[in-house]
């Protein structure tokens, strides 16, 4: 077979890949608990899962947080799953509003781990399937909240992202366990920190080549969460740029001047463990 058909196949398999990506992921309507509401709130205790990412997470040196999956205690698993269940058990419309996008946030990264860890060891989240056609773990129900069995889906694509729809720095702040996501924080969000940190947890993966990077020759290579959630950024890779270098570096904005197209999107789906 000629070399420029083999090339055009693996193009036209990559493509089919990153649209099969982009298919997976829900429309920001699904099925929910009720959950929304503007009480009086702000304080939630989060002390367990801080104390989990204190122990358990470190930065390694090209800046990626790790979670120390193979050393975290059967006693320490089942604390965490204990933090979820009394998480599950909160009425979040009592809460703030920045008191529930903490809650919610911290909801995700939690149950997230805690599925790494129930089926512990493995390469990627993505070795976490069902049977048939399944790209991961997302769509499986690990929770009742509100009388209504929950995934992670459920968490980000039916409350998340319809409550905070122009705040698309929330998806700096949900960890899916890969190396190419935004790292996970190393503190529990409330509702004191969860806005400063919105703006620093963006800043944080536009500057990180796992984010935007610009090669000599001026092509834009961005990670695919931009092109995941084009809708959430802005609609448009114009918009994206935009977006980009409100929280770009100097550098970096320097080297995005004129930019109106990303040419290529990255994503490292391997676990974030060390």
């Amino acid at each position: 077979m000629p070399r420029f058909v083999l090339i055009a196949l693996s193009l036209l398999a990559l493509s089919a890949c990153a649209s099969l990506e982009r298919l997976a992921i829900p429309d920001n309507n699904l099925t929910r608990p009720d959950v929304k509401g503007n009480g009086a709130v702000a304080r939630l205790d989060h002390g367990a899962w801080d104390r989990f990412l204190q122990d358990h997470t470190r930065k390694d040196t090209a800046g990626v947080v790790r979670v120390d999956y193979a050393r975290i205690s059967d006693s320490d698993h089942a604390k965490l799953k204990n933090y979820l269940r009394k998480l599950a058990a909160v009425d979040a419309a009592m809460l703030t509003n920045e008191a529930q996008l903490a809650y919610w946030v911290n909801f995700y990264n939690a149950l997230t781990v805690d599925v790494i860890l129930d089926y512990y060891p493995v390469e990627s989240i993505r070795d976490i399937k069902g049977k048939g056609f399944d790209l991961g773990p997302w769509e499986d129900k690990r929770l009742m909240v509100k009388g209504v069995e929950t995934s992670l889906h459920d968490i980000e694509h039916g409350i998340i992202r319809p409550l905070w729809p122009d705040v698309p720095e929330i998806h700096y702040v949900l960890n899916c366990a890969a190396v190419g996501c935004p790292n996970l924080g190393q503190r529990a969000y409330t509702a004191q920190n969860i806005t400063e940190t919105l703006e620093v947890a963006a800043r944080s993966y536009v500057n990180d080549p796992r984010g935007v990077r610009v090669s000599e020759n001026g092509q834009v290579t961005a990670s695919k969460i931009y092109s995941w959630y084009l809708d959430d950024f802005g609609g448009s890779e114009v918009v994206v740029l935009e977006h980009i270098r409100s929280y770009a570096s100097p550098e970096l904005r320097v080297r995005l001047v004129g930019k109106t197209r990303i040419q290529k999107y990255e994503y490292d789906w391997d676990l974030n463990e060390f």
